[in-house]
């Protein structure tokens, strides 16, 4: 029998975890998997203990949560046997989305029961590993914001976009990718591995999981005014058909500017090291899919 280690957050709230167990009970296939629950107790213990299930042979651990807790779920599972599974609590669940993964409980037990992996790449920039997008300009002083504030939800981080839009100075930026170097004037460059930040923003509509090349994208400076065509093309998914948006493909990606100090990893801000050097190790971490 196949063994799955369900790791959630216990500060996601009790009602929630019961909510969880009782979704287990229900809708797991028990005739071909057996299951327990472990609770994170500080930053990082998914890493720890995603680990030790891999170690001890789990078929898979399942992240519930969002995509922090997908991203600290699957460091302790990268070049293991163990898959990564997924049931989407968080805001964005931008990794779900991008995986047609059901948000609701039941249907993401399904996918589970399904028993369907694949083999996924995943980013490295400086010492952070993460899943489906890393990168500097805007998006990084949202998430930043969106990472202090005490509510959660679309209209949040729509009004933390309306916000800052208008007071925000693009930066000239140094971009290498392959050995191609060029300065670019930019609101954003991001370097993904998946489709989107989450909410259905998608940043990179043709990236794959699978092909082990990153989607650069580059928002160049535009006039503010056309920010709200900017985000509609992103949730229409046609972002890479905008006049202010360059797509560049590669293995290796280098991000400079003197005055750096945070970019974001799968929407979560962190101190930076100038310059930022990103790499794909292709196939290194396997994920339940539908």
């Amino acid at each position: 029998m196949k063994h799955l280690v369900f790791i959630i957050n216990p500060h996601s709230g009790v009602d929630r975890q019961k909510a969880i167990q009782q979704a287990i009970e229900t809708y797991l296939d028990t005739a071909q998997f057996s299951w327990e629950i472990q609770h994170t107790q500080h930053a990082g213990h998914g890493t720890e203990l995603a680990k030790l299930a891999a170690d001890n042979n789990a078929f898979a651990v399942v992240a519930v949560g969002g995509d922090g807790s997908v991203n600290d779920v699957a460091k302790g599972l990268v070049g293991s046997h163990t898959a990564l599974a997924i049931i989407p609590k968080g805001s964005g669940n931008g990794m779900a989305r991008s995986l047609n993964i059901p948000l609701k409980v039941e249907q993401a037990i399904s996918v589970i029961n399904g028993n369907n992996t694949i083999m996924m790449d995943l980013g490295f920039v400086n010492e952070y590993s993460f899943i489906s997008n890393a990168g500097v300009g805007f998006d990084t002083i949202v998430s930043q914001q969106f990472a202090s504030s005490k509510k959660r939800g679309l209209m949040v981080y729509a009004w933390l976009t309306i916000k800052n839009l208008l007071s925000y100075n693009e930066l000239d930026w140094q971009l290498t990718v392959d050995d191609i170097t060029t300065t670019e004037r930019a609101f954003i460059i991001n370097v993904a591995n998946g489709k989107q930040f989450g909410y259905n923003f998608q940043i990179a509509p043709d990236a794959s999981w699978t092909d082990g090349l990153f989607d650069v994208i580059i928002i160049r400076k535009f006039p503010k005014l056309l920010g709200f065509t900017i985000a509609w093309r992103a949730l229409r998914g046609t972002i890479h058909h905008s006049p202010y948006v360059r797509v560049v493909r590669g293995k290796k990606v280098t991000i400079s500017h003197p005055s750096l100090q945070y970019f974001q990893t799968d929407g979560d801000a962190q101190p930076a090291k100038n310059p930022l050097q990103f790499h794909i190790e292709p196939a290194v971490l396997k994920v339940v899919v539908p």
